[in-house]
C-alpha cells in the first residue's frame, strides 16, 4: 500500500482518532507532558502508526529508530521526567544493547505505549489492528470489572466450544484487568491493542472435559489457523491428547512434552476488544489474545499466579490457544453468549 493512497490516508486518520480518544481517557495526557515517539519504517503498520501518533502529538519529538545512533536514543529518553509519554512503534522489537527501553522507563514512572512486532501482521489486517486501538472506556471497563467481579466470587466455571464442554470445578484465581486503567497500577501503559481478563484454576487439577480450538501461537509467535477446529482433551488440568491436530500443533504439544513432561492448562483468558473476534484475526499473537472470546495457554509458565509445586522460573511454554467460544458460565451465571460478554 503507498502511503501517498486514499485507504493510507483513511487508516492514519482512524489512528489518530483512535490514539487521541486513548491518550485523552487512559493516559490522561497533558500537553503540559513531554512526549517522544520511537518508530521505523519497516512495516506498513509502523508507518500508519507512527504518522496518527505524530499528528496526534503534534509537540513530540519523534526519533527513526534506524537512523538515531543508539546514544542519541538513550540521551533523549534519560532527559525524561516521571509522567512524560513514550511511544514505541516497532516492526520487531527495539533492542538498545542491555536496555530493556519499556522496563527501564517504568522503573523512573514513565507512560509508555507500546506496539511491537508490527511486521508480524500482514497489510490486510492494518484496519482491523487500527480499529482494535479505538477504546471505549465505559465498555473496557464495564465489562472488565463486571467480570473480575463475577470471576472472583465464582466457585466454578464452564466454558462451551463447538458443542464441547470444558469444567471448571473450583474457584478462580483474583482475576487481573487490562482495560487502560492505571490508576492502582504501578506503571501506566503496556503493550496494545488492549481489553482482557484473565486468571486460572485455583487448583489446576479441578480442571475436565474438552475444548475445540480454532487457532494457535506456534512456534514463531503468529497465530495459526488449521483447516478445521481441533479438540483438546483435557484431565485433571492436563492435556492428555488432541483430535484433528495438524502437524505444527503436533510441534508445539511434542515440545511442552519433551520440556515439562506434561501439557499443564493454566491461564484462563477473556479478551474483550470487539474489533477482533474468531474471523477477523491479527497474525501476532500477543494483539490478537484481546480478541472478544476465550484464549487458554497450555504450558506450565504463567508467572502472575504461584503454584505449590510450580517454580515461577521453570516453567518454558505459554502457548495461548483460542476456543471456538459458544458460552461462558461462572458459578451459575452466564457471561458470554453469541459472541459478546453478557455481563
Amino acid at each position: 500500500m503507498s502511503i501517498t493512497s486514499p485507504l493510507f490516508d483513511d487508516l492514519v486518520e482512524k489512528v489518530t482518532a483512535n490514539v487521541t480518544t486513548l491518550l485523552k481517557e487512559a493516559f490522561t495526557y497533558s500537553e503540559n507532558e513531554k512526549a517522544v515517539i520511537v518508530y521505523d519504517k519497516r512495516s506498513l503498520l509502523s508507518r500508519v502508526l507512527s504518522a496518527g501518533y505524530q499528528k496526534s502529538l503534534p509537540n513530540a519529538q519523534v526519533i527513526d529508530f534506524d537512523e538515531t545512533p543508539p546514544e542519541e536514543i538513550l540521551c533523549v529518553l534519560n532527559a525524561l521526567n516521571p509522567l512524560d509519554l513514550t511511544v514505541l512503534i516497532q516492526s520487531t522489537s527495539f533492542r538498545l544493547d542491555a536496555f530493556r527501553i519499556r522496563v527501564e522507563l517504568f522503573k523512573r514512572k514513565i507512560k509508555v505505549i507500546e506496539h511491537p512486532h508490527l511486521s508480524r501482521m500482514s497489510d490486510d489486517q492494518a484496519e482491523a489492528y487500527v480499529d482494535a486501538l479505538h477504546y471505549d472506556a465505559d465498555y473496557t471497563r464495564g465489562a472488565g470489572r463486571a467480570l473480575k467481579e463475577k470471576i472472583d466470587h465464582a466457585d466454578s466455571g464452564v466454558v462451551v466450544s463447538g458443542g464441547e464442554t470444558l469444567t471448571y470445578g473450583c474457584a478462580f484465581e483474583s482475576a487481573k484487568l487490562n482495560i487502560g486503567d492505571y490508576s492502582e497500577m504501578p506503571n501506566v501503559g503496556g503493550q496494545f491493542p488492549i481489553g482482557e481478563v484473565f486468571t486460572e484454576a485455583v487448583d489446576l487439577k479441578a480442571l475436565n472435559g474438552r475444548l475445540k480450538i480454532i487457532s494457535f501461537g506456534d512456534i514463531d509467535y503468529k497465530v495459526n489457523v488449521p483447516p478445521k477446529p481441533m479438540t483438546l482433551l483435557i484431565k485433571e488440568g492436563q492435556v492428555i491428547a488432541c483430535e484433528d491436530a495438524t502437524p505444527a500443533f503436533e510441534v508445539i504439544l511434542s515440545n511442552i512434552r519433551r520440556d515439562e513432561g506434561v501439557i499443564w492448562v493454566r491461564e484462563l483468558g477473556f479478551g474483550l476488544n470487539r474489533a477482533l473476534s474468531k474471523t477477523r484475526i491479527l497474525n501476532d499473537t500477543g494483539s490478537y489474545e484481546r480478541m472478544c472470546g476465550v484464549h487458554v495457554s497450555l504450558g506450565a509458565k504463567h508467572g502472575m499466579y504461584g503454584k505449590p509445586g510450580f517454580k515461577r522460573r521453570d516453567g518454558m511454554y505459554h502457548v495461548d490457544v483460542f476456543a471456538d467460544t459458544e458460552s461462558v458460565t461462572l458459578g451459575d451465571v452466564c457471561v458470554f453468549k453469541d459472541g459478546v460478554w453478557i455481563v
